[in-house]
């Protein structure tokens, strides 16, 4: 997770004069381009290069409202920090809101949220906060505690995607940015190679998704460094939260986060390679891609009658936690198994359908 990264001092470059403005003294040596640079001119570069992305792509409209999703953590602060400074110096016209999911995870996520909450009042941004408990019925410590710390990233992840949706889409937004970084994707991009997921490879690196779906989303941090991140919260001093899950070191993603990092000590550019490299990726005509739907229980976007989380949750609430954990293929004889069992249920008359993923909807 994001609060999960590097939190080291950055290393500062002495002796030397700023490579940009050759005036000041250089404080930094910058981790994408190994530039020795000033901290005013870091500043100044760190922001050009995220508004020079936003606008490339046309990530925005004047007027939109857009959902900033929060968790406290260095990458969702800095985002917040750097949407609004960005918003007014370049007079975007956003209506800039904070959106924060509540896992229910003591002693983690209660303490990030006081920091999100810290921050609502220094940026000037209202904030919404949703929470497992009330869309789904159950914490993440519940959870835990009936499935064991193997497979609870699953559960997360796709509880906390849909919260966020069904967030943004109460908050009638128009769109959802998050921090996902450099970092991020490229590790993205290695774990759908290892896993063999053509549909997510062949999207993984597009800057926004969901288009098609309730809310797009958009990351205006696909080409920025994780440490430099840290760097320009560190220097500026943001206020963030720097403590990692405590259900997520065993976490697949955090393989390839390493292995990442391997690469990066050795050649920095690797990081901005992997992602062009997914972006160059090509999917053969003869590859049989998974047709988008809707979920025929709670209307989310899907590509199985129903989506992941109803499934998920089917599982917990029937006492069989690992019935939608598994590969997609898998989920059509699933979803069949659950509609006789509802059939049965009907016929005996006695519902015992579970509670849908989520009481907002679609």
């Amino acid at each position: 997770m994001e609060e999960g990264g590097a939190t080291a001092k950055p290393r500062r470059a002495t002796g030397r004069l700023c490579s940009t403005c050759n005036q000041r003294k250089a404080a930094l040596k910058r981790p994408k381009t190994l530039e020795q640079i000033c901290r005013e001119c870091f500043y100044s570069v760190f922001e050009d290069e995220i508004h020079n992305v936003i606008m490339d792509n046309n990530l925005f409209k004047p007027g939109e409202r857009v959902a900033v999703a929060a968790s406290g953590g260095k990458d969702s602060t800095v985002l917040a920090y750097v949407m609004s400074e960005l918003n007014r110096r370049h007079n975007y016209g956003l209506d800039l809101f904070l959106l924060s999911v509540d896992e229910g995870i003591t002693g983690y996520r209660d303490d990030s949220l006081e920091t999100v909450k810290r921050n609502e009042i220094e940026y000037g941004l209202p904030l919404k906060v949703v929470s497992y408990k009330d869309l789904y019925g159950w914490t993440m410590d519940e959870i835990v505690k009936t499935i064991g710390l193997k497979n609870n990233c699953t559960f997360c992840g796709v509880f906390r995607r849909q919260a966020l949706d069904r967030g943004a889409a109460l908050l009638k937004a128009d769109k959802l940015v998050t921090g996902h970084n450099a970092d991020d994707i490229a590790e993205t991009v290695l774990l759908n190679i290892l896993r063999g997921d053509i549909a997510r490879l062949s999207r993984c690196t597009f800057i926004t998704t969901g288009e098609d779906g309730p809310i797009p989303r958009c990351k205006p941090f696909k080409y920025t460094y994780e440490k430099e991140i840290v760097m320009y919260a560190y220097f500026k001093k943001l206020d963030y939260f720097s403590t990692e899950c405590i259900y997520s070191p065993n976490a697949y993603r955090g393989f390839a986060r390493e292995f990442i990092k391997d690469l990066e000590r050795m050649r920095p550019r690797a990081i901005l390679d992997i992602i062009r490299s997914g972006e160059n990726f090509r999917t053969a005509t003869s590859t049989k891609m998974p047709e988008q739907g809707t979920c025929e229980r709670c209307g989310y976007i899907s590509s199985q009658k129903l989506c992941k989380a109803c499934l998920l949750l089917e599982g917990l609430n029937r006492g069989l936690p690992k019935l939608g954990i598994g590969r997609a293929r898998g989920t059509n004889g699933l979803n069949k198994r659950i509609e006789q069992r509802n059939l049965g249920s009907e016929r005996t008359g006695s519902s015992i359908e579970s509670k849908q993923c989520g009481t907002l909807d679609f």
